[in-house]
């Protein structure tokens, strides 16, 4: 493809060959700079991208706008930095850190997320215009690495995907888009735009209800806590198994070693625990049972550790063979919480014979 360049294009395309190295620089120090604190901040988005813009794709801009650039310094876009997040309150976040890290040119930066038609869901993203500040990043031998200036879109996703089709099917496009093509196109923009708030709201919500969990587990409330996956982490995080392991491990004098009560959730839930309550009073009312059963475990094993879930597997065992369950019960627990095998049906076997000796099984 020719380009048709004046003279003045051709100085701006010559100065930008002259700078090659610098841009790469300076893309290269800036994603390096975002990632570290997107890192350091917990921040998960779904990418951290960068380019610099192609001398071909810099003739075709000056080819069409040339004149409207008096020097490279000009043209913000060269190089072109890209933070992509998953909900559409991260972008502020997000946008809050990079004012802090880098020099945001006000005037040429531009929130497109409110310059939208209220018919259409549009190009939506955050765009700063940026300069390298020396304190994050300097070189001596590339003074301009600190004074060129860079862009930095921010978006959700979802804006991601359709400022993709829109590129693609839009303006990209040299020939006008049938206008039955164009309500197609809209309507799917509001379902999008829709979808984004929505994500946004639902994991706000579900936020909300974690605190909320949190907050009934710690005052001690445990008949008013439902019982699922995120209340018992919460309640586990109180180590409420603790001081029965820890009476179980004065058996052989040995240390206790934290692992994840978590797959006894599913056992739990099983014996038809509906609270955090219930599971409290199973620790009242069986840990005499769990410890008296430790008693005959470990008796001449010379073990010197053992793990903390030892207490809740124990509560758990004498509850399923009070419960009459018997060691089929005690054989599907097994599998449940180490997955299938014939060693299950050993293991209930030998501990069933063991808690029939101090007369835990009805």
């Amino acid at each position: 493809m020719a380009f048709n360049l004046d003279m003045h294009c051709e100085m701006i395309l010559d100065e930008y060959r002259q700078r090659q190295t610098t841009y790469e620089k300076l893309k290269n120090v800036v994603l390096e700079t975002l990632t570290k604190t997107l890192h350091d901040n917990n921040m998960l988005v779904t990418a951290v991208e960068g380019r610099v813009k192609t001398e071909k794709s810099l003739t075709g801009k000056l080819e069409l706008k040339g004149h409207k650039y008096r020097t490279i310094d000009d043209i913000t876009d060269i190089v072109g930095t890209r933070i992509i997040a998953f909900f559409s309150d991260e972008v502020d976040t997000i946008s809050a850190f990079v004012e802090k890290l880098f020099e945001v040119d006000w005037e040429n930066s531009v929130d497109k997320r409110k310059m939208l038609a209220i018919d259409r869901f549009g190009y939506m993203s955050l765009h700063y215009v940026c300069r390298l500040p020396a304190a994050i990043y300097s070189d001596p031998s590339m003074p301009l690495l600190n004074q060129i200036r860079f862009e930095l879109q921010m978006r959700t996703a979802l804006q991601h995907v359709w400022a993709n089709m829109q590129h693609d099917t839009g303006y990209k496009s040299q020939v006008e888009i049938p206008i039955e093509y164009q309500r197609s196109l809209n309507r799917l923009a509001g379902i999008l735009e829709l979808a984004d708030e929505q994500f946004s709201r639902i994991r706000k919500e579900i936020n909300d209800y974690r605190r909320n969990v949190q907050s009934l587990v710690a005052s001690g409330n445990f008949d008013e806590v439902p019982l699922n996956g995120d209340t018992f982490r919460s309640y586990c995080e109180l180590k409420p198994f603790n001081r029965l392991a820890e009476k179980i491990a004065t058996i052989n004098q040995a240390e206790v070693y934290e692992d994840n009560p978590m797959p006894y959730y599913k056992v739990l839930r099983a014996l038809g625990m509906e609270t955090i309550g219930d599971v409290q009073r199973m620790m009242n009312e069986y840990g005499e049972g769990a410890y008296q059963l430790a008693l005959i475990q470990l008796a001449g094993t010379g073990l010197d550790i053992v793990a903390s879930s030892v207490a809740l597997q124990n509560l758990c065992i004498v509850m399923i063979l009070k419960k009459g369950y018997g060691e089929a019960g005690l054989n599907r627990m097994f599998d449940s919480i180490y997955g299938q095998s014939d060693y299950n049906a050993q293991r209930a076997s030998r501990i069933f014979g063991q808690a029939q000796r101090i007369n835990l099984v009805n």
